[in-house]
Formats: C-alpha cells, structure tokens, sequence
C-alpha cells in the first residue's frame, strides 16, 4: 500500500469512552493481514458487523502517523478494528476471513507491501477469542502441512486510528476514485490500489 493522496490531517486516537463497543452486547476484534484497506474492506462485508476502522497498534510508539509507521521503528501493525454483534456473527466467522484473505506464512510482507506494519496479527479482547484463535490456527497449520505460520497471537493493545482518508478507503474509491461494494455478503473481487 502506497499513498500520498489525501488528507495528511491526523484522526486522533481512541477516546477512553471508544475503548469498548457502542452496544454492551457486541464485540470488538482485530486483526492485522497486510495493507489494512482490503482487509477492512473484506469485514466491511460480513453479516453482523458493525462498524470496522483502520489504525495502528502493537507498537511502542504514542500517538503514531502514517509515515512514521512506515519507518517501521514504531513496531505498530496496520490493524482493522472490528465491531461486532456475536448473536448474527460469531467470532469464528472473522477467523475465516482472516485467515482466507492474506498469507499467514509470509513474514512481514503481504504481496508487494513489505515491513513489519504488514506482519500477520490476531490481537484478542478476552480469553474465549484467544482461545478461539489459537484452535483456528492450529486449524490452519494443518491443512497448510509443511508452511509454517507466522502470525502472532496476543493481546490487543493501544488503538490509534488512522488518518481520516484510510477509512473506508477502498469503498471510497481509493486513488482511482474506483469505489468497491461493501455491501453484506458482497462477492465481488477486491482490488487494492493507492
């Protein structure tokens, strides 16, 4: 993921009050899988979720940008932050996504987007996502045979959203101005551009 295209104003980070869901009955998630526009885009999809944002976290750094991140001297992953209902979606639905839409043995790079900001993440909220996640990989690790899988499963830290003009990007049309559907159970391919 490559861009210079928009706003260079800073979001700022999660207010105490946005550190847990709008609806006491929902959850968050998040997950780092490369390039956080087409992942996001892929959860953007899914039945029951509810509200999806792009931003940094597992680093060390307060109050990252962008740019920084892209130093890679933060340690921050690109991460899609998720909202969830777990009554219409179960968190092992988001599993399947993740684990469907990147390489999980690929170390610090997803196709042509290469630096630790890329690395393969499940950072969880509780011990029953944690859980969860670790049976999805072991899961995974079996059918993949002699691959082995690099993702990191901890839990989630600090979230700092991203720049205003990383939301939603691709359904925004992204640089081309080329808008893809983030429609529920939308299918179609998804083309990540800058």
């Amino acid at each position: 993921m490559s861009s210079s295209t928009g706003s260079s104003h800073k979001s700022p980070a999660f207010e105490a009050d946005e550190d847990s869901p709008s609806n006491p009955s929902h959850e968050f998630a998040e997950f780092g899988a490369g390039c956080f526009w087409g992942v996001e885009l892929a959860f953007q999809r899914v039945e029951g979720v509810v509200k999806t944002e792009v931003g940094y976290s597992q680093g060390h750094t307060h109050d990252p940008d962008y740019k920084l991140v892209c130093t890679g001297s933060t340690n921050h992953v690109e991460v899609v932050r998720i909202q969830f209902d777990p009554e219409i979606c179960p968190y092992t639905n988001l599993l399947s996504v993740f684990w469907g839409r990147h390489d999980p043995t690929s170390v610090n790079r997803q196709g042509g987007d290469v630096g630790a900001q890329y690395r393969s993440g499940i950072y969880y909220f509780n011990k029953n996502q944690a859980r969860l996640a670790r049976e999805s990989m072991e899961a995974k690790q079996s059918e993949l045979k002699d691959k082995k899988i690099v993702t990191e499963i901890l839990p989630a830290k600090r979230f700092y959203r991203a720049e205003e003009y990383h939301q939603q990007y691709l359904e925004k049309g992204g640089g081309f101005g080329a808008k893809q559907s983030a429609d529920k159970g939308c299918t179609d391919p998804i083309r990540c551009y800058g």
